[in-house]
C-alpha cells in the first residue's frame, strides 16, 4: 500500500457547477411563483363562468358572473368581457384575456388564457 502516490480521481459537481444549478433553479422558481397565481385566477374565472351559464339571458349571465367575481375576488375580466351565446338549448359562456408577467428589464412573459363552458 503506497501512501501519497497520487490522489484517486474525485467525482461530483464542482462549486461553479453547483452555483450554476442553483441560479437556474432560482430563476425557474421566481417565474413559477409569479405564474401560479395567474393559473389559480384562471381556474376561478372558469368556475365563475360555469356558475353563470345557468342564466337564461345575457344580462342575467353577466350578473351571475359578476357576483361570482366579487366572491372569488379576481380582476382579470368582468361580466361585460364574456361572450354569451345560445347553442341549441344550452347557454355557452366563453372568454379570453391576456396576463403579462414582468421578468427582467424589457423581458415580459405573456400568458393568453381562453375558456369556454359546454
Amino acid at each position: 500500500m503506497r501512501i501519497g502516490k497520487g490522489r484517486a480521481r474525485q467525482r461530483g459537481i464542482s462549486f461553479i457547477g453547483l452555483l450554476f444549478v442553483v441560479i437556474v433553479l432560482g430563476a425557474v422558481g421566481v417565474v413559477a411563483a409569479q405564474l401560479v397565481p395567474t393559473l389559480i385566477e384562471y381556474q376561478a374565472i372558469l368556475k365563475a363562468a360555469e356558475r353563470a351559464k345557468v342564466g337564461s339571458t345575457v344580462p342575467e349571465v353577466r350578473s351571475l358572473f359578476d357576483r361570482a367575481q366579487a366572491i372569488d375576488d379576481f380582476t382579470a375580466i368582468s361580466g361585460k368581457d364574456l361572450n354569451v351565446e345560445k347553442v341549441g338549448d344550452k347557454v355557452v359562456v366563453s372568454f379570453a384575456y391576456d396576463k403579462q408577467i414582468h421578468l427582467v428589464g424589457p423581458a415580459w412573459l405573456l400568458m393568453k388564457y381562453t375558456g369556454r363552458t359546454d
